[in-house]
């Protein structure tokens, strides 16, 4: 696997009652940015699930960061690339309700051995809340603690869907940009599913996921 590429899929496809895509080819590089559009049910979440070592395609092979055919790996193996090298930024939050924020923050920082960025959590304006519990924040201050706290892993790899669905626009855009500077600094890439085209448009590529394939529109 070339160096280069951070995330590399070949011929990858997957199906549940119907064929989601098929034949899919993608290289993203170390420093770059990806999204990809598409309608609901279109196969975008699946994607990305195939991509993060969450769920083997049905066809195709996936690597990440030199790890030639994740899926061939054992399970051992893939939990360490998925404790250590990638960072997941769900829809859903999936915060610990029974934590506070500062401690949601401090599993991530225990599992991955990096420690708390302040800075990062003043530039989300959240470092004020971090003694609240998780069931006394916002729909935007979880969004943002989440964000949060796939940064403070360091992963060399990000995967988002839908990342800022509970944020306002400017909001969104601040928050983003935060990612995107990270991205720039550690020489660590992003792959984001979104339905935000402007947020789309901040990315180095973009493609549309219709038909079973993806369409290069930026």
């Amino acid at each position: 696997m070339d160096s280069t590429y951070l995330i590399k899929a070949q011929n990858l496809s997957h199906s549940f009652e119907h064929t989601l895509y098929d034949g899919i080819n993608l290289e993203v590089e170390s420093g770059e940015s990806v999204a990809i559009l598409g309608v609901s049910g279109s196969g975008k979440s699946t994607l990305i699930n195939n991509l993060s070592t969450l769920l083997a395609p049905k066809k195709g092979k996936v690597s990440l960061n030199n790890k030639d055919d994740i899926y061939s790996l054992s399970s051992n193996e893939l939990l360490k690339i998925r404790q250590s090298e990638i960072g997941i930024i769900f829809q859903f939050h999936y915060l610990f309700r029974g934590f506070s924020a500062l401690e949601n923050l401090q599993v991530s920082s225990i599992i991955s051995k990096q420690s708390i960025d302040i800075e990062l959590l003043e530039s989300f304006e959240i470092a004020h809340i971090l003694n609240q519990q998780i069931g006394e924040l916002s729909g935007g201050q979880q969004q943002r603690l989440s964000i949060a706290r796939v940064l403070t892993k360091k992963p060399k790899i990000i995967f988002a869907d839908e990342p800022t669905g509970n944020l306002d626009k400017d909001t969104t855009l601040k928050v983003m940009q935060v990612v995107f500077d990270y991205i720039a600094k550690n020489n660590s890439c992003m792959f984001i599913a979104t339905h935000n085209i402007e947020l789309a448009k901040m990315c180095n590529r973009c493609f549309y996921l219709k038909d079973s394939k993806l369409e290069r529109v930026i």
